[in-house]
């Protein structure tokens, strides 16, 4: 049990626990002290004994934490021959006994007590109820016979009360503590008990009819049969196990089967990942809310959640993953989902309905709904909550079309469609439960199963490579054409990204109103878009943001190389869309073809909403298919460029890149500005590739240069600090430090040299040449 402390249990069952140990203590206390005062011998140990034997060979109630023994037979004969004390007492050792076991296992010692005192408390009762039945006493006292068919109706109520009393103390205890409903708990766990208090209760008779004290010799003809009665109840209740593990084997593989679906409909739909399974959440508490009981009903209820969007299978993903509003035609093709999902599911044999669920979801509670236009209660009460639930989650979650409603917006839509679309009792009960019934955020959301979109993706790749030809069908002005041209034209391979951008912005501007341009480049190492270059306000928030392929808008774009407008820009930027001012409300992507393989997307943004035509997606297209080459080229020879200039496995600017910008600092600095470096060298294994970056020596030298002081790496054993209007005193105070600072590392083979090239041009060459040949080897003299 996942609760160990009387404390930790809820108020009225701490009040139930205690009130049945109190009572319990009370019979025991009551029959100790009524046999002190009116002794009956002590025969009546012989079957004390008995029954502590044969209760400690106990049998497991399967799925239950109660056991139940073939030691009723002895409790009923000391009832029956010594009276309600001797019979309390009796059962009372054996509780004890039994408990014993119990403690040693590691139970609770509330339980532990409750077990104790729960049935000396029910043998009580039901003896007292026997004696007020019966025309006898305790049957020692006689030594005439007795009619045995005076006892019948009295022992038949003694057996009914010590089953109920003693069953329903259990059930209750197990039902608050668990939260289940006592009636179906004490149905389906301990009804078919009765055979064993009955079987007891006959064979105690059997023994009293021939004996008014106990006969031993009859006693070694009863227990070989009590005996063989353990073991057969103790096999038929390993049957019972083995039937119920096989039930929950069947379950398990019912449900791995259904999760192996539901992972199915999400590598479908990236849209709405996540979406089944918060719906199944929701739907398994709201029908609990409602009242709903029934295994089966529960358990269909939760397979169909997973299941209710098993016909998107068929829907085309270009319309599952639209981030756009669907056209009626595609419309019509998504409604199709509800009646091919329970096609597919029909050919399962589910133990539990599922299959009307998954069918009738989007019914109406009006009769407006698809796919065969149900009303009112005929709609499945799991399909009608199943909508209620659907509806909400989706209202508050991001689509590509809209952002996310707050929960308060979400639940007034579905006050305004109660009654018409949906159940107005399922509503109400949903508008009370729906905060404690919220699934919790888990890890899982965000991950997508979709890494590629299929072949008919690629059928629009290849309309879109030719797109070069949709210029003879464009009818638009004559400076429409010449500005296509002119970009066309004035687009140079010597260009960098940067100007490349400038002048594509510069012209779109001229035909489409948007206010922010931005160019994700594709990187395929990580399957991401990247924001390189953005024009328009407040760029600086928007370069540098990355999507995974197939998420947010652009990245959609790039996933199924189709354009998409209009839609929210929040939906794509995130935040940075809300920094932007004016707010951006509109956007237009297209993705950058070069030979089937993408390049990027090309994005534009608007204050305004609806801003974007189909004229002006006709004209972005147009775009660019022209400029998808020539962006290709310059990111790539941009990329290359960059590699050449540095080492990338100590992420340092490399000889090269130090010998550009002295050339290029030659031209620009006049003669009065001074420029040095300092060299740091080191031989062994001291900077080798894979430890520069990070090694202690690298440590004391960026901890002493100055934020405006340049590092390049120089080979393996080498780093130059380039100093830029530094004079020569604070040149050789930062060498010193540098120099100190390795020294106090215990670097003693390390070696720190000023290059002091003066002022002037000339400086400037001759440290070019100087620190060109360091890092090989030598070791230059300082410069004067």
């Amino acid at each position: 049990m996942a609760i160990t402390s009387f404390r930790t249990l809820p108020s009225r069952t701490r009040w139930y626990v205690a009130g049945v140990m109190l009572a319990g203590s009370g019979a025991v206390a009551q029959s100790l002290f009524s046999l002190y005062h009116h002794p009956i011998g002590w025969t009546w140990t012989t079957l004390a004994l008995l029954t502590l034997a044969s209760g400690s060979a106990t049998v497991n109630l399967p799925g239950m934490p109660a056991t139940v023994s073939v030691s009723e037979t002895f409790v009923f004969t000391s009832v029956l021959l010594f009276g309600t004390s001797a019979g309390t007492l009796t059962v009372a050792l054996d509780a004890l006994v039994i408990s014993f076991w119990s403690f040693r296992r590691g139970h609770a010692h509330y339980k532990i007590l409750f077990n104790v005192c729960a049935v000396p408390l029910t043998l009580w009762v039901a003896a007292r109820l026997y004696y007020s039945l019966s025309p006898y006493g305790p049957l020692y006292l006689y030594s005439h016979p007795i009619k045995i068919q005076l006892l019948l109706l009295p022992l038949l109520a003694f057996t009914i009360a010590y089953y109920a009393i003693n069953t329903w103390l259990i059930t209750v205890a197990i039902a608050l503590e668990r939260h289940l409903s006592p009636l179906k708990l004490w149905r389906e766990n301990f009804v078919w008990l009765a055979l064993n208090y009955f079987g007891g209760a006959s064979v105690a008779a059997l023994l009293v009819s021939y004996t008014h004290d106990l006969d031993y010799t009859f006693l070694l003809i009863i227990v070989p049969l009590l005996v063989v009665l353990y073991f057969t109840f103790s096999m038929s209740m390993g049957r019972v196990e083995d039937s119920n593990k096989h039930l929950s084997e069947l379950n398990r593989l019912y449900m791995s089967t259904i999760e192996t679906l539901a992972m199915a409909i999400d590598a479908k739909d990236q849209i709405t990942h996540g979406h089944i399974r918060r719906v199944q959440v929701y739907a398994v508490g709201l029908a609990k809310a409602m009242g709903v009981t029934e295994e089966s009903q529960l358990r269909a209820i939760e397979a169909a959640a997973l299941l209710h969007d098993m016909g998107k299978l068929a829907v085309p993903e270009y319309i599952l993953n639209k981030p756009g509003p669907l056209t009626a035609a595609e419309f019509e093709k998504m409604k199709l989902h509800a009646s091919v999902g329970a096609d597919i599911l029909s050919a399962i044999e589910f133990p539990y309905p599922v299959v009307p669920i998954v069918r009738h979801h989007h019914e109406n509670w009006d009769g407006t709904g698809y796919p065969d236009g149900l009303r009112g209660a005929d709609i499945p009460i799991g399909a009608r909550i199943l909508s209620v639930v659907d509806c909400f989650d989706a209202l508050t979650s991001d689509r590509p079309y809209r952002p996310r409603l707050s929960d308060k917006e979400a639940l007034r839509i579905l006050q305004e469609r109660r009654a018409r679309m949906y159940d107005p009792l399922i509503v109400d009960v949903f508008f009370n439960v729906h905060t404690t019934i919220a699934p919790q955020h888990s890890n899982a959301e965000g991950k997508s199963a979709l890494r590629a979109i299929t072949a008919a993706s690629a059928e629009r790749t290849e309309a879109l490579d030719n797109s070069h030809a949709r210029l003879d069908e464009i009818a638009a002005s004559s400076d429409e054409m010449l500005t296509l041209f002119e970009l066309a034209r004035l687009l140079s391979s010597t260009m960098n990204l940067h100007e490349c951008m400038q002048l594509i912005s510069s012209h779109l501007k001229r035909l489409i109103p948007s206010s922010v341009l931005v160019l994700y480049l594709y990187e395929e190492e990580t399957d991401e878009l990247a924001a390189v270059h953005t024009t328009g306000e407040q760029a600086g928030v928007i370069n540098g943001l990355r999507m995974p392929v197939g998420q947010r808008l652009s990245g959609w774009v790039a996933a199924a190389r189709q354009s998409i407008r209009n839609s929210d820009p929040v939906l794509d930027l995130g935040d940075a869309a809300r920094a932007v001012v004016p707010r951006l409300r509109s956007s237009l992507s297209t993705p950058l073809i070069l030979d089937r393989k993408l390049v990027g997307v090309l994005s534009l943004y608007s204050p305004a909403r609806e801003a974007f035509s189909e004229e002006h997606q006709r004209i972005v297209e147009v775009v660019a298919a022209q400029i998808s080459g020539k962006i290709f080229d310059i990111a790539g020879r941009e990329i290359q460029r960059s590699a050449a200039l540095s080492d990338s496995h100590v992420g340092l600017p490399n000889r090269t890149h130090l010998t550009e910008f002295l050339r290029g600092q030659q031209g620009l600095e006049d003669s009065t500005r001074p420029i040095s470096a300092i060299v740091i060298s080191a031989s062994g294994a001291t900077f080798s590739p894979s430890d520069l970056a990070v090694s202690p020596i690298m440590h004391a030298v960026r901890r002493n240069v100055r934020s405006g002081d340049l590092i390049f790496s120089l080979g393996e054993r080498s780093v130059a600090v380039v100093l830029l209007r530094t004079d020569r005193h604070a040149a050789e105070m930062l060498r010193g430090r540098i120099a100190a600072s390795l020294n106090a590392l215990g670097n003693t083979d390390a070696a720190v040299n000023l290059y002091w090239a003066g002022e002037g041009i000339k400086s400037f060459e001759r440290l070019l040449l100087t620190v060109g040949r360091t890092g090989d080897g030598s070791s230059p003299e300082a410069i004067h």
